[in-house]
Order: C-alpha cells, then sequence, then structure tokens
C-alpha cells in the first residue's frame, strides 16, 4: 500500500476503497485510477504508471483482495505505521516515516523533481487550493538549480 500511494499520491483512507470499479481507459488509452477523495469529495482522476500498474497486478489473486473485493489487501493505518516503523529502525532511517509519507512522497519526489507542474500536482492530489499543494511541495536544491538554469539559458538566448 505504501509504495502504491508513492507512485498514485493517494492517501491510506482512499487506497483501502479501490476496487476493479475505480480502474477505467482513459482518453488516452492507457489506464485511470477514477475515484472521489474521501477528506475533500473532490473528484479524482489519476493515470496509472507502470510501476502501481504492477503492484495491482501483484495482488491481483491475492485472498485477502478476493474477500473484500478491494485492489490491494487491508491492513489497519495503525498496524501499517507500526510496520514502517520497524523498517526506518531496521534501516536506520531517522525520519518518523508514517503512511501520510508515501503521499508527501509522489508530491515530491515523483512528480515535482521531474519536472510536473505544481497545478498539475495539486490536481492529481486532489487539493481544493494550491496553496495545499505549495506547502507539502518544497523544492529541492536540484530543482530550484535546474530550472534557474534554464532560466539562464532562455536569457542568455533572447539578450544575444
Amino acid at each position: 500500500m505504501f509504495l502504491f500511494s508513492c507512485y498514485t499520491g493517494l492517501s491510506y483512507i482512499d487506497i483501502t476503497k479501490l476496487s476493479i470499479d475505480n480502474i477505467g481507459m482513459g482518453f488516452d488509452g492507457n489506464q485511470w485510477i477514477e475515484t472521489e477523495r474521501q477528506k475533500t469529495k473532490t473528484a479524482l482522476k489519476i493515470p496509472l504508471l507502470n510501476q502501481a500498474r504492477n503492484i495491482l497486478k501483484s495482488y491481483q489473486n491475492h485472498p485477502k483482495t478476493a474477500h473484500s473485493k478491494t485492489l490491494l489487501p487491508h491492513y489497519s493505518n495503525q498496524k501499517l505505521n507500526s510496520y514502517l516503523k520497524e523498517i526506518s529502525d531496521f534501516c536506520g532511517i531517522k525520519k518518523n516515516l508514517t503512511f501520510h509519507v508515501a503521499r508527501h512522497t509522489f508530491a515530491t519526489t515523483v512528480t515535482l523533481t521531474n519536472g510536473v507542474p505544481i497545478e498539475t500536482v495539486s490536481k492529481l492530489l486532489g487539493h481544493t487550493k494550491l496553496a495545499t499543494t505549495q506547502i507539502y511541495a518544497r523544492v529541492i536544491d536540484n530543482k530550484v538549480k535546474d530550472d534557474m538554469s534554464i532560466l539562464n539559458n532562455k536569457l542568455n538566448n533572447n539578450f544575444e
């Protein structure tokens, strides 16, 4: 569930209610998740990245998903966070690793760092205000460096 959230930006509660009915073919011929964010009641349409699609495939015949009719096995948020704490302790990760970190990872590492505009990230996360995404999305130094390099090249080309 954690990795699926890293590749979709979905919150814990939104992942737990996903079923096959939430996967559809998009206008582009690719699979999309279509659901409603429970917290804000905002409609979400998220293209399925290959990594997320592969995670879903690996759970297709899992006994827990067959029984619950959900796409991923369901564990309590508390239990997942407990497992994440064990993993972070074992790996020597000092950060407080919780399920919500996956959503933050999607916003920063998966999308913004790879050049996805903040407006698009905001829509994918189901935020109703861009300011919410801006709080989430602390832009890392490499992104700032790359953006300023592009700007510098543009300015230099226009100047000549």
